[in-house]
């Protein structure tokens, strides 16, 4: 008998092969690469809706890069294996003061709308965690607007629970706050 997903919720995903994908830190090329590959409304939507410019992609690949140095993990440049960019995903603390998990480490992915469907995003989170366990953190954090079904459905997959509801600052609008102890 077939299940009947509400509307908005993301159909599971099959088992199936993981795709390849490679994960780097972030050279001054890639805040190009990434700029060009979030030039889109729709990858920007649950971000300010709009993209960013170049400087912006500039001072995050540079902050990466420290991050790396200074923690073992930070937002990786993920390939496919064609060594195309496809976007990033990683660990980094987390940015903000005035809201959510101040303190804790968490995980993110962004991806191009190109690579939107196809397992990159689940398989270079799953990387990530790895790199994070390896680094020593014991726990993390996934900050999702409660609209992203698809940021949502990684977030599960990854085996994460929802603990937590924040009010973002743009008014009215919320972010479920997910934890997975590593």
């Amino acid at each position: 008998m077939p299940v009947n997903f509400p509307k908005g919720y993301p159909m599971p995903i099959a088992p199936g092969p993981t795709p390849a994908v490679r994960l780097r830190v972030p050279t001054d090329e890639d805040a190009l690469a990434w700029h060009r590959v979030f030039a889109d409304p729709q990858v920007m939507e649950f971000l300010g809706g709009r993209p960013a410019e170049l400087s912006v992609y500039e001072e995050l690949t540079a902050r990466q890069r420290r991050h790396d140095a200074e923690l073992g993990h930070c937002l990786w440049t993920v390939l496919d294996d064609t060594d195309e960019v496809l976007g990033f995903t990683g660990a980094q603390p987390w940015p903000h003061t005035a809201y959510g998990p101040v303190g804790e480490t968490e995980i993110g992915w962004r991806l191009g709308r190109a690579a939107w469907g196809r397992g990159y995003a689940t398989a270079a989170a799953r990387t990530t965690l790895e790199r994070v366990r390896a680094a020593g953190v014991s726990d993390v954090v996934a900050m999702v607007d409660s609209r992203n079904t698809r940021s949502l459905a990684v977030a599960r997959r990854l085996g994460m629970r929802q603990a937590e509801t924040f009010t973002t600052p743009v008014p009215g609008q919320e972010a479920y706050c997910f934890r997975l102890e590593l």
